[in-house]
């Protein structure tokens, strides 16, 4: 099917964002609001219509994701449904009701699944105080179909897993091959849905997102003494 023009009023602003991008900016490029902007002359929402094409399976990221990019700046990374093609365009549901929103929160312990993070609290090295709410998460069943599945998560951590999937059957044949002591041990963390880290853990974790020249320091630090 040959794609119709970016600029041809008749269609969509989604539709012709998703060309726009297709067409113009190419998979791999760096583009900015001002560049939409520049692109949609008169259209307000013509950003939000870029953002909406993730929900369409469009990979666009911002710094958030890709640490190479400016805080203006986003990457077509990955071209998704052709949006322009006709049925194509039918914007998932996105609809939770307050009854549903409070009840996975409740079931989620009301922190971010992903990170751990609690509803206010400030992310490390930074002054921005953490938001829970719903994401979508597409999980693949044992019998290889998809169902998309509700789960709570930071405001980071949901724009970072957009288009992941749970593997599902995975980890039910993984979870098949598992000690009895293995068992014994992640049972435990599942009841209390809390894993308790030892002294060494923690510190092993913490050692770990430091930059290399303080990695170093702290190898010496606890390097043992030579005989």
């Amino acid at each position: 099917m040959v794609m119709p023009s970016w600029t041809d009023p008749k269609l969509g602003t989604m539709k012709r964002a998703a060309l726009w991008l297709a067409t113009v900016v190419g998979e791999g490029s760096v583009f900015t609001k001002e560049d939409v902007k520049n692109a949609f002359p008169g259209i307000s929402q013509a950003d939000r219509r870029v953002r909406d094409l993730r929900d369409h399976g469009w990979q666009i990221d911002t710094n958030r994701e890709d640490a190479g990019l400016g805080p203006h700046e986003q990457r077509f990374v990955k071209q998704g449904e052709p949006v322009w093609e006709p049925g194509k365009a039918t914007r998932p549901s996105t609809s939770i009701t307050q009854t549903r929103r409070r009840e996975v929160l409740s079931k989620d312990g009301h922190f971010c699944r992903s990170c751990g993070i609690a509803p206010g609290e400030v992310y490390a090295g930074t002054y921005e105080s953490a938001q829970i709410d719903i994401a979508r998460r597409v999980v693949r069943q044992p019998d290889g179909s998809e169902t998309t599945e509700l789960v709570a998560e930071c405001n980071r951590c949901r724009v970072g897993g957009r288009g992941t999937v749970t593997d599902l059957g995975s980890m039910l044949k993984r979870a098949a091959g598992l000690s009895g002591l293995e068992r014994k041990m992640l049972s435990g963390w599942m009841e209390r849905d809390r894993r308790d880290f030892s002294v060494a853990e923690a510190f092993w974790a913490e050692y770990r997102a430091l930059p290399e020249e303080s990695r170093a320091k702290v190898r010496e630090a606890v390097s043992p003494p030579a005989e």
